[in-house]
């Protein structure tokens, strides 16, 4: 995976700078979800990768289905990753993007698990005491995880803070176990 991320980095750079400098990063962001989404479906990817095609041929088939969703920049971006073979790491490309765009724009993404659903109401407080701690917004996608028991296990970039009754049996066991 790390050889992936390392091939998509330059791609993933020009991208957000060229999104900096028009302002456009959510602009870009869904432009490069509907790329993503459209190189990671699987005949297409079985289409792209054939010998069969040309370059101009699969950056005509691909820019056709994105239709009119990519601006004159993302159209010359898809046509770059083809050209250069690298259209299959638009997932990685992404991910890179959006963490740069979220550092740039002081987001932080949450992931929420919790053994029950988590009322709008709680959530808002939750992301409210997040942002308060890492000192930025908070994006949060909860996940019902029944295996939790109870409590909640919280995934905010590298830092995992687990108050889940799991989490709390796990620990335990680890201790007598020690």
């Amino acid at each position: 995976m790390a050889e992936l991320s390392t091939i998509a980095r330059p791609y993933a750079e020009a991208a957000f700078d060229l999104a900096r400098e028009k302002n456009a990063l959510p602009a870009w962001s869904r432009m490069l979800e509907l790329v993503m989404s459209v190189a990671t479906d699987a005949k297409m990817a079985e289409t792209l990768a054939s010998p069969k095609l040309g370059d101009k041929e699969k950056e005509s088939l691909f820019l056709s289905i994105c239709g009119d969703r990519l601006d004159a920049d993302a159209r010359s971006f898809v046509r770059v990753l083809i050209e250069s073979d690298r259209i299959g790491v638009t997932r990685e490309i992404r991910e890179i993007f959006e963490k740069r765009r979220h550092d740039a724009e002081g987001i932080a993404r949450a992931v929420v698990e919790s053994a029950m659903p988590v009322s709008d109401a709680d959530l808002e407080g939750l992301k409210s005491a997040l942002a308060r701690r890492f000192g930025r917004r908070i994006e949060a996608v909860v996940r019902v995880n029944p295996a939790l028991i109870g409590g909640a296990r919280i995934t905010v970039g590298d830092t995992v803070i687990d108050d889940s009754v799991q989490g709390k049996l796990t620990a335990m066991a680890n201790q007598l176990t020690a």
